[in-house]
């Protein structure tokens, strides 16, 4: 079989099984929350409300139905694309909950993720470059550690030292409330300020997003620097490097027009692999930051047992890491070679 046969086939064979993928997770979701203790009814009303009250609610959102009638009717509204009705926010459906607070969540993904990328890379570089030297100690040192940190400890401390006692970096608010946030067209501060142009909301924006950008982008970095040094290292031992440097091209040409294209290849299969620890690193960045995402929508859902929301926002992330994970799949097929299915 040719190669682009046996990549078409791959790629049909994901496109595939995505589905599949899909609903196993929103099925292991629908069973986790029915199995955990608690009623979503008591958090509607209250544990005082009178029985005949409580029994009413249950029976008008479904909850009284058997429970293979309940996931039954899960699956018919998500056939429908229909992620339900939030259990405490008046009615308000599943949806909108994920319009509104997901900018949010983007705005911090996609900066964290630059933030780790640049960090990662550079250390990267830097440690397998200089084999053997405080600064390869210092990267696999550096790899150790914020691999190891909890994020949400992180978070607290970043807190506690920049926002509380030096006074550099506000907390929990994406904006400030004393200024009129930029004209909405994407939902996304700093992208909707360079649309209408206004730098004093993009500057702020920025400032608002530094700090749980760094605490999140700091602990990824170590995914990308290992991956790199590891890789780089590998790369500068190639046979066709020795021959460049017999050659006689500089070093540093070698390093980045030779080795470190074909080290950053990894890079590209590892990003699919990190969209899922970096939505999983928003929610503990929001809950810590009080950032008003859709991880902390979620986290406050799960305490509320909201159902329908807990569902949605879950079922709305895993769309998002299946569908990531086969892009990035097919662009690393087509961009190394040596990649056979």
């Amino acid at each position: 079989m040719s190669r682009s046969r046996a990549l078409q086939y791959y790629v049909a064979t994901r496109l595939l099984l995505a589905p599949l993928m899909i609903w196993t997770i929103t099925t292991v979701v629908f069973l986790l929350l029915r199995a955990t203790p608690g009623d979503p009814v008591d958090a509607i009303l209250g544990p005082r409300a009178p029985e005949a009250q409580k029994a009413l609610v249950r029976e008008q959102l479904g909850l009284g139905n058997p429970l293979w009638r309940q996931y039954l009717d899960y699956l018919g509204d998500l056939l429908h694309l229909d992620l339900g009705t939030s259990l405490t926010s008046r009615g308000q459906p599943v949806w909108s909950i994920i319009q509104s607070f997901f900018p949010a969540t983007a705005e911090l993904a996609t900066y964290s993720m630059a933030i780790a990328l640049l960090i990662g890379v550079s250390v990267g570089i830097l440690s397998a470059s200089r084999p053997g030297t405080l600064f390869d100690v210092g990267g696999r040192l550096f790899g150790i550690v914020t691999y190891a940190i909890p994020l949400f400890w992180l978070g607290m401390i970043f807190q506690l030292i920049f926002s509380v006692q030096l006074g550099w970096f506000p907390l929990g608010t994406r904006f400030p409330i004393t200024i009129d946030p930029p004209q909405t067209l994407t939902g996304l501060y700093t992208l909707d300020s360079l649309l209408t142009g206004n730098l004093r909301a993009l500057g702020m924006a920025l400032y608002y997003l530094a700090l749980p950008c760094l605490s999140l982008g700091l602990l990824l970095s170590g995914i990308f620097e290992r991956i790199v040094r590891v890789n780089l290292k590998q790369t500068l031992r190639a046979d066709y490097v020795e021959a460049a440097r017999a050659r006689g091209i500089p070093e540093r040409r070698i390093l980045l027009a030779h080795a470190l294209k074909n080290a950053l290849i990894p890079v590209i299969t590892v990003l699919g692999l990190t969209l899922a620890a970096l939505l999983g690193g928003a929610v503990l960045t929001e809950v810590t930051f009080s950032w008003p995402g859709l991880g902390n929508r979620l986290y406050e859902a799960i305490e509320l047992r909201d159902y329908p929301t807990v569902q949605g926002i879950i079922v709305f992330f895993a769309v998002i890491v299946v569908v990531a994970s086969i892009v990035i799949d097919i662009l690393n097929a087509y961009v190394d070679p040596r990649i056979r299915y």
